[in-house]
């Protein structure tokens, strides 16, 4: 899968956005970080960075990040310049196709906008 087919993945989710905020002018592509976000909110559910490979920091239950880490290692690991205890860096690559639009969906519905009592 590639960063672009990664991407556009991650915009099918609804009310989704593609935001670029850490990006240096003329910095090149492999330094930039997409993040995928929730309209109403603003919230990311994805990060989208290269780093020894294309990446994807994913939300994620803590009671559910230790188990992932070791049946799915190598492809997800601690995340990467994040809170390791909420968040997950998946490299495509290693999981299959599957595992990894349930690891996007579980980030989208964790980090969705909660319904106003």
């Amino acid at each position: 899968m590639t960063r672009k087919e990664l991407t556009e993945y991650c915009l099918t989710w609804p009310d989704s956005f593609e935001d670029h905020p850490f990006d240096a002018p003329g910095a090149p592509e492999e330094d930039s970080w997409t993040l995928i976000r929730h309209r109403k909110n603003r919230k990311a559910f994805a990060f989208i960075f290269e780093r020894d490979g294309l990446c994807i920091n994913l939300k994620c239950e803590p009671m559910r990040s230790g188990f992932l880490r070791s049946a799915l290692a190598p492809g997800v690991a601690p995340a990467y310049h994040m809170n390791k205890e909420h968040w997950n860096t998946v490299r495509p690559d290693l999981v299959s196709a599957e595992d990894l639009e349930d690891l996007i969906r579980r980030s989208y519905m964790l980090t969705a906008p909660k319904p106003k009592p």
